[in-house]
């Protein structure tokens, strides 16, 4: 759903402002100060506009996270953006992040290149986690994607996989809750989708420079 705190929030994003969402919606300047204060409702219609132009289905992807192999972030060579970004087919919180599944020890569910959208910040204690997969940070520095299991202590869990042996006895520094799984399929078709849309605009914007 499209609130208005999501318009808000994009609003803030460098470069975005009324004039140019009213621009992309095509409706007149004061449209968008009045859906901002509740006088004026969202056309189905223009869902579309609002989300490409402030970017609210944009997750950037911080790097890879370990069905397998761990994932040593000193190691991994991931500019500090991250690894570009994947538009979602619907708008998603600010408060979220991706990272890209390397390995098959989590085979059926998660495969090589799949994307895993995740909370930023932990938002729940380690117990109401146990049995449940997740994206994990160890206090040693590895990424993995296990399901966390209870340890022999309250400071230590098990984390196991479909495919692998479990790691026992670790202790966590953050858990990413998964909040959307995007299977490597769908990533390409997403991004084969975004790719044109650029060329689309790219070319109306050269059109309109030929036209002065």
């Amino acid at each position: 759903m499209l609130d208005v705190g999501l318009i808000e929030r994009g609003l803030q994003k460098p470069g975005k402002t009324k004039g140019g969402l009213a621009k992309a919606m095509g409706v007149r300047p004061g449209a968008v100060s009045e859906i901002l204060s509740g006088l004026r409702l969202i056309k189905a219609s223009e869902i579309a506009d609002i989300i490409d132009y402030l970017d609210l289905n944009s997750v950037p992807i911080m790097g890879r996270v370990g069905a397998g192999a761990a994932i040593e972030p000193e190691y991994e060579q991931v500019p500090p953006e991250g690894l570009g970004e994947v538009e979602l087919p619907f708008p998603i919180s600010e408060e979220t992040i991706a990272f890209e599944v390397a390995g098959d020890s989590m085979l059926p569910k998660y495969e090589n290149g799949d994307v895993i959208v995740v909370y930023k910040e932990q938002r729940h204690p380690v117990t109401s986690f146990y049995g449940e997969e997740a994206a994990v940070r160890l206090k040693t520095g590895e990424r993995y994607l296990k399901t966390i299991e209870r340890g022999k202590s309250a400071t230590l869990v098990n984390l196991t996989s479909f495919n692998a042996k479990p790691i026992n006895g670790v202790k966590l520094e953050w858990i990413g809750e998964i909040c959307v799984t995007l299977p490597r399929g769908q990533i390409e078709r997403l991004r084969a989708k975004a790719g044109a849309r650029a060329r689309k605009a790219a070319k109306a914007h050269a059109g309109r420079g030929h036209e002065r």
